[in-house]
């Protein structure tokens, strides 16, 4: 699909103001979960935005900090001693990132099986739209954490019930506003008329949750109270404001510490990269691929510049690439502009960010999360059957009440457990012929690649052909045989010689009566094609 720089721009600008109001308060949120300055989290935001927009080969995809890393970098800031020791780790995780890309390890991300990534998606919609719920309501929950343990000890399921015990009435109030708009906007006004679709719905909720604060602030009842408002640092001067930033510990460079931590950033990140790009690819209406071992370089380059200056770990992230995608975003331009608009609202205009309140922001998230849960999606995945539908409700379950990683790890151990399964019940076909009542000659057709995985199934096939029959093994269309199936049959073939259980081999090579040996038959042609 090729598209002019205006007219790209006249719908990745309205996505890009979507963009920036949900990545604003995980920026921040997730810099908060991590345990490291607040600003490190809009640094990540900026970088992935920007300079990881401008070389990534994604579309659609938005980078920025992500909350599958907040326990590693928590955990890593307490063992290497301080933040600036583990920006170095960021540095060099970086570069390890940025070596996966130039050895191509980015084909990595297709071996995820689809009913995984849709389960990822449905996860990430579900616990999102949980985690929201407090916020939503008013109640001064952590943003950013993700996890179902969350940071304060509670979980998601306590966090809602406290939720529901301190309910504050502006912060609802204003909420529910903002959601009507955000459906009316998106339902009824976006097709009315051209001005509803240049200016987007989350925009006029942010704007009029900015008006209710400032008209509510005297009031006790439905007032906003400070700590539900987004939290941007707000420098005093230029001086403070390049005071914010944090330079890497290059002295700590050999410490052994520093590399495993670098190694785990690169290698979690990576994966978190790649499987969003999977799933951003498949969100795609236009369906366009992603350079996966560019994604890598990118990734590797963005993570280097933002451990430089003092930013968080940086991965392609679902929650912003999916409202990029829901918001109508069609080139890598949006996300360039919404981490463009992060660095000039944090520089020019952090007063005023501070005055939206995050039920508004949980409000638009809502939406997000409802649309990549949507139920129609999980009547689809049943409807496939049970080899689709049980890894992605694993999955999906693994996510909301474990992390993203694990969830998706055990989705993908079941999936590859069914895939076994079925390897195992079809490693061959089998048919018996019948002369009278009794059994004359069985076929076995063995399939085109035969496994260990293969080695039960035939081998209690083999066990249960009666003595006095002729059994005929065809591996015309066999291209691979594991020898631990050839050494299953070499112990058939002495066991039939003492049943008189005939047995006639049928290759590409000809036709054996009573091969005395399949070990010097099939050693040669183990793999044909």
């Amino acid at each position: 699909m090729k598209t002019s720089f205006i007219q790209n721009l006249k719908s990745d600008l309205p996505a890009s103001i979507v963009v920036f109001f949900v990545a604003l308060p995980l920026c921040l949120g997730i810099a908060l979960a991590s345990g490291a300055p607040l600003f490190s989290g809009l640094i990540a935001g900026i970088v992935g935005g920007i300079l990881v927009g401008v070389l990534s080969g994604s579309h659609i995809g938005v980078s920025g900090p992500a909350a599958g890393l907040a326990a590693i970098v928590l955990t890593a800031i307490g063992t290497l001693g301080g933040f600036e020791n583990f920006l170095l780790a960021v540095v060099l995780g970086g570069f390890i990132q940025f070596a996966f890309g130039l050895f191509k390890a980015g084909i990595i991300g297709y071996y995820f099986p689809s009913s995984v990534i849709k389960g990822m998606l449905s996860g990430i919609g579900l616990i999102i739209i949980l985690k929201q719920i407090p916020i939503f309501f008013g109640y001064d929950a952590p943003e950013g954490d993700f996890s179902f343990v969350q940071s304060d000890g509670s979980n998601t399921f306590t966090g809602i019930t406290n939720a529901l015990d301190f309910i504050s009435p502006g912060a609802t109030l204003i909420a529910v506003i903002a959601m009507g708009i955000l459906l009316l906007w998106s339902n009824i006004l976006a097709t009315k008329a051209r001005i509803f679709q240049i200016v987007q719905g989350p925009l006029v909720a942010v704007v009029l949750g900015i008006v209710y604060y400032q008209l509510t602030a005297s009031n006790a009842n439905w007032g906003i109270a400070e700590n539900n408002l987004v939290k941007v640092p707000i420098p005093k001067d230029m001086s403070s404001f390049l005071g914010q930033f944090t330079f890497p510990n290059f002295s700590m460079i050999g410490e052994a510490q520093i590399w495993v931590t670098a190694f785990t950033i690169a290698l979690v990140a990576s994966l978190e990269t790649l499987l969003c790009v999977e799933a951003t690819d498949k969100l795609d209406p236009y369906k366009r691929l992603t350079p996966t071992n560019r994604e890598l370089l990118a990734q590797g380059v963005g993570n280097i510049f933002s451990g430089l200056i003092g930013g968080l770990p940086i991965t392609q992230v679902i929650v912003r690439s999916s409202a990029n995608i829901q918001s109508g975003g069609q080139s890598k331009l949006s996300a360039i502009i919404h981490g463009i608009f992060l660095l000039v609202s944090v520089v020019l205009i952090p007063q005023l960010l501070n005055k939206i309140p995050l039920s508004v922001l949980a409000a638009i998230l809502f939406i997000v999360g409802y649309k990549l849960a949507n139920p129609s999606t999980f009547r689809k995945m049943i409807a496939l059957g049970w080899k689709q539908y049980v890894p992605y409700f694993i999955t999906i379950i693994g996510i909301v009440f474990t992390d993203l990683l694990v969830g998706i790890g055990l989705g993908l151990t079941v999936g590859v457990m069914i895939i076994l399964i079925k390897s195992y019940q079809n490693s061959h076909f089998l048919h018996m012929e019948k002369s009278g009542e009794a059994i004359a000659v069985i076929k076995m057709r063995l399939a085109e690649e035969v496994t260990f995985i293969n080695k039960g199934a035939i081998l209690n096939q083999l066990n249960s052909i009666p003595d006095g029959t002729s059994l005929e093994i065809d591996v015309r269309r066999t291209r691979y045989l594991d020898n631990d199936i050839i050494e299953i049959l070499e112990d058939f073939n002495e066991k039939a010689k003492l049943d008189d259980i005939k047995i006639t081999l049928i290759s590409e090579r000809g036709t054996v009566e009573n091969p005395p040996s399949f070990i010097e038959i099939f050693n040669p042609m183990r793999e044909i094609a």
